[in-house]
């Protein structure tokens, strides 16, 4: 899933995408308004994180962009009032979720994680394919009943492969999803990633190798 954080106060956007980036996300952050449409109008993100009280361009103009623009893009609205008039005003404007200030970072977890599964065609709670039983919310892997333990990139590559359901994801697309733009995108992080994953689940290889194409499950 890849996420971008919106918040003028630099500490609390760093920490926030600090700890989204351990639960396997892909975070990109800005600290103002003007900044978060110009990453918007570049990369397609599943949620936008969105504090409402912006410098520069106002939150409610960046929410009303997405709107405006027809992304299945989720908006999760931040804001330090907690008035129920100021929630029902950011949701009327088009945010998908809304959390006051201060908040308890599992919930916000929780909450990007629901809105992701909006963005996509709806799938179970728990993946499962080839053997391989993923579980996005408690970050479980099994293969055939065993425990597998990955590290976060490798979770995030393989939560992108089981979505795609079988299709072929090309390594660009998991670049895309699982890393976030400060990645050199002519590194060899991807097929490195994969060789460790495909390592970690064991044989019979569960990944396939599509020539020019990418990956597949």
């Amino acid at each position: 899933m890849r996420v971008l954080v919106v918040e003028d106060e630099q500490l609390l956007a760093d920490a926030v995408a600090t700890g989204l980036r351990r639960e396997a996300m892909a975070v990109d952050v800005v600290y103002d308004g003007a900044a978060a449409l110009e990453r918007i109008g570049v990369n397609d993100y599943d949620v936008v994180v969105l504090d409402r009280d912006l410098p520069l361009v106002h939150g409610d103009d960046v929410c009303r962009r997405v709107v405006e623009l027809g992304m299945p893009t989720r908006v999760l609205m931040l804001t330090a009032s907690g008035d129920v008039s100021d929630r029902v005003e950011g949701l009327e404007i088009g945010a998908d979720d809304y959390l006051p200030k201060p908040f308890a970072f599992s919930e916000l977890i929780a909450r990007v994680r629901a809105l992701g599964r909006r963005t996509s065609v709806p799938l179970p709670p728990v993946l499962e394919r080839a053997g391989i039983k993923l579980d996005p919310n408690r970050r479980e892997v099994f293969r055939d009943g065993k425990e597998v333990q990955l590290a976060p990139k490798e979770f995030a590559v393989l939560e992108v492969l089981m979505r795609s359901e079988g299709a072929v994801v090309s390594a660009e697309q998991l670049l895309e999803k699982a890393w976030d733009e400060n990645t050199d995108p002519f590194t060899n992080v991807v097929r490195v990633t994969v060789m460790t994953l495909r390592r970690k689940l064991g044989e019979p290889p569960v990944i396939v190798t599509v020539p020019g194409s990418g990956y597949r499950i």
